[in-house]
């Protein structure tokens, strides 16, 4: 089947691999535009980019996906089927072009969780199961009826980053599975229309969504903060510095000094919650690169106050 795939960050590689290590045809890899990066600016590809240029692969890289020079470019190349992962929102005549349709593999089990941050916002919300869905693409984000879905378990320590890295493996496994059922039964694929009664957002997250708010329950900030771990990072401001925590262990001791309170007991940090004290194990002070507790400890123990019971 001749393939156009069509991805920027880490979470797609695996699905190009995938399929690369298949027997289908490439004619082409869309990414993004290499970007300026850090502090001397220098120009950084996507990873997408990097895995096809590593494997001699037709790149593209349109600045705007309604070029009809881009738009043509797609045509002459007389693609089967456009495979989307972590990628633009993509037009209509761009997703029409194939003869099989375009298909998108989404972090979440559709309807749940449509939209940017599925990942973040499932372990936000206390999720114990999520998953990958594939699906074929419609004007409306994330509607599309659904071809294949696959579960897996929330473990109670994974972060974001963990789950992660799951999900961008059984992504790929889906990813393959599913263009081997196009390639099978062709436009009559067999799809399952999502039922929108049942959807859920998840949008994107900036900033401001990213602060803690310790008058919530020990679960809900535990769950709130490895849901934005390592990335974007859950944050308290304390002593007018911005505090990142990244990681932190429930210590079932009850917390009877009110909410948002820092101590230290028995060479370990905690911080109390509505009901019960967290044990912070991994952190980053505004300017400093992030640090266990006990290394960060060793240098800014006096930030904190003693616990005196």
């Amino acid at each position: 089947m001749n393939i156009i795939f069509m991805g920027t960050p880490e979470f797609a590689v695996p699905s190009l691999e995938i399929l690369l290590n298949s027997h289908h045809n490439f004619s082409a890899v869309v990414t993004v535009p290499d970007k300026p990066k850090g502090r001397g600016q220098v120009l950084s590809q996507s990873d997408v980019k990097k895995f096809a240029a590593g494997h001699s692969l037709n790149i593209l890289q349109p600045v705007s996906l309604k070029d009809p020079e881009f738009v043509n470019e797609l045509k002459e190349l007389s693609p089967e089927l456009i495979v989307v992962v972590a990628f633009r929102i993509l037009p209509k005549n761009i997703f029409k072009i194939p003869e099989f349709g375009s298909i998108n593999l989404h972090a979440s089990l559709l309807p749940k969780y449509r939209g940017a941050a599925p990942i973040n916002h499932a372990i936000m919300n206390g999720e114990r199961e999520t998953g990958v869905t594939t699906f074929f693409l419609q004007e409306k984000v994330d509607t599309g009826n659904i071809i294949l879905q696959k579960a897996i378990d929330i473990s109670s320590d994974d972060t974001a980053g963990t789950l992660h890295d799951k999900l961008k493996i059984l992504g790929a496994q889906a990813v393959m599975e599913t263009v081997s059922l196009i390639e099978q039964y062709g436009k009559d694929t067999p799809e399952i229309k999502q039922k929108n009664s049942e959807a859920s957002l998840a949008p994107k997250i900036f900033r401001k969504d990213c602060e803690i708010n310790f008058e919530s329950s020990v679960d809900e900030v535990y769950d709130f903060i490895r849901g934005l771990s390592p990335y974007p990072g859950a944050f308290t401001v304390y002593k007018g510095k911005n505090l990142k925590i990244l990681k932190t262990v429930k210590s079932r001791w009850d917390s009877l000094k009110g909410p948002g309170r820092f101590f230290i007991k028995d060479g370990k940090l905690y911080v109390s919650t509505l009901n019960e004290f967290l044990e912070i194990t991994e952190l980053q002070l505004e300017g400093k690169k992030k640090m266990q507790a006990h290394e960060f400890l060793n240098g800014h123990s006096d930030m904190f106050k003693k616990f005196r019971g």
